[in-house]
């Protein structure tokens, strides 16, 4: 089953500072919970990587999966794409993040869609941590992108 989540965001600054923030992974885990460590990694033909590692908690439960993803599209100030594509030469499930940003009358506004297409996750439950985690996010990224 995959899991597809789509957000926005409207935030008072200008694109280029947003579009600064999202296409660098390694400032989600200041202000997305659920995005506990994101290292940078080797930059292989001209494309940067992270090594991640998602976590939740799901009642008593917590999950953490770790995963490398790459930015395959970087185009300032408007898209960024990143992409699973994990090294050891197996198949992996897919995990894509795009996001786009947009400006107008001073506002910039953030739209992201995050797909999985694996089977490992149910998508109901984690459709509604993911739910808490952008609600969450939202705020914590707007605070950061003020300060």
């Amino acid at each position: 089953m995959s899991i597809d989540v789509r957000a926005s965001l409207d935030a008072d600054v200008p694109s280029g500072r947003l579009f600064a923030v999202i296409r660098d992974l390694g400032t989600y885990p200041q202000w997305l919970d659920i995005v506990h460590l994101a290292q940078v990694d080797e930059i292989i033909d001209g494309l940067q990587s992270w090594n991640v590692e998602l976590r939740a908690k799901i009642g008593p439960f917590a999950r953490s999966k770790r995963l490398r993803m790459v930015r395959i599209r970087d185009e300032s100030p408007s898209t960024v794409v990143f992409e699973r594509r994990e090294k050891d030469g197996k198949k992996h499930a897919p995990w894509v993040l795009r996001s786009e940003v947009t400006e107008a009358n001073g506002t910039s506004t953030l739209a992201v869609h995050l797909h999985y297409g694996g089977s490992l996750f149910d998508g109901g439950i984690v459709e509604r941590v993911l739910a808490d985690q952008i609600v969450s996010g939202k705020a914590k990224l707007t605070q950061f992108l003020a300060g």
